[in-house]
């Protein structure tokens, strides 16, 4: 039989909460979710002072503010910060697909995929916030929602120091720093990362105004109005609408 075709081992919960009846797969897991109840998160960050009931979560949540990446990935040279991610990410070169739904039948590298695609079909949100009422089909998804309450920025630039509340938020944020800014004014001699900028730049040497109104100098871009093509703008000399603000 092909190892692709072998039915999926399910995965056993036998150790079994004695508070809230919640079953897990080993004794170890069993120990850590007791601490939920005691209320005891024993594992401090020293630098923001957040706790965790692992001491692995504290070692990898130093990690953020020191920005290394310490497992590497030498087929595509990418680096992470913990090696449950580098061990996820592997399998998406191989394909390979250990964790199986067995009500879906799909299966997914990631095992948050399985309650992932269960909670797509089912429309179901079962992570709840009690503080603004808000639900969400992952858990991943709620616990970024709680630092928007707590306005806890854990995930800060070792270059500027901006801080920001998702790790997506900061590595777009990192690439501003690097990019490579090959658009050049041949008047003034100052570069831009985007094409877009350098002909807004252009437009302050020649006057020439894409939105042509007597009375505007300076043009301040909106970009929801250039993604979305609006003109919430009215001149009413010309009678002209405009996706930008005259001044």
């Amino acid at each position: 039989m092909n190892p692709e075709e072998m039915p999926k081992e399910k995965e056993v919960f036998s150790y079994q909460c004695d508070i809230c009846k919640k079953s897990l797969s080993c004794k170890g897991n069993l120990t850590v979710h007791k601490r939920i109840h005691a209320g005891g998160k024993q594992y401090h960050c020293d630098v923001c002072g957040k706790s965790f009931l692992r001491k692995s979560s504290l070692t990898s949540h130093k990690y953020i503010h020191t920005g290394e990446k310490s497992y590497h990935f030498n087929i595509c040279d990418k680096s992470f910060i913990v090696r449950s991610k580098l061990t996820s990410h592997e399998l998406t070169h191989t394909n390979e697909r250990p964790y199986h739904c067995d009500i879906y039948g799909k299966s997914f590298s990631y095992k948050s995929g399985i309650s992932y695609n269960k909670s797509t079909h089912t429309g179901e949100k079962s992570y709840h916030f009690n503080i603004c009422g808000k639900s969400f089909t992952v858990k991943s998804n709620l616990t970024s929602h709680k630092l928007t309450h707590t306005n806890d920025r854990p995930y800060q630039c070792n270059i500027c120091g901006k801080s920001f509340y998702h790790r997506s938020g900061l590595n777009y944020h990192k690439s501003i720093h690097t990019r490579e800014k090959q658009y050049q004014c041949n008047i003034c001699g100052m570069a831009f990362s985007h094409k877009r900028k350098l002909s807004q730049h252009e437009a302050t040497h020649t006057r020439d105004n894409p939105y042509p109104c007597d009375i505007s100098v300076i043009a301040v871009y909106t970009p929801k109005c250039i993604d979305t093509g609006e003109k919430p703008y009215y001149c009413d000399i010309s009678g002209k609408s405009f996706s930008v603000e005259q001044y």
